[in-house]
């Protein structure tokens, strides 16, 4: 009997878990319709989605628009005269 409550414990303890997974910066930069929709909801109501969530938002917003940031310097042939 015992050992069937354990059981039964553990088994609700793992579908108390969450639903699934966590939206990564990553993940959000390759949805951009999943991005956009996660924008317009932090826009509306930024307490209900959360800080945490709204800031891996607006990090992959800023990827998307910045890129990688590994363009390399590539100075002028020629030097400018003023």
């Amino acid at each position: 009997m015992k050992r069937t409550t354990s059981i039964l414990f553990a088994l609700i303890l793992v579908a108390c878990g969450r639903a699934g997974p966590p939206e990564t910066v990553e993940s959000l930069v390759a949805n951009p319709k999943r991005l956009e929709e996660l924008r317009g909801q932090c826009r509306l109501d930024r307490a209900k989605l959360g800080d945490a969530l709204c800031n891996r938002v607006a990090e992959a917003t800023n990827r998307r628009f910045f890129g990688d940031g590994n363009t390399p310097y590539t100075p002028p042939k020629h030097v400018p005269r003023f």
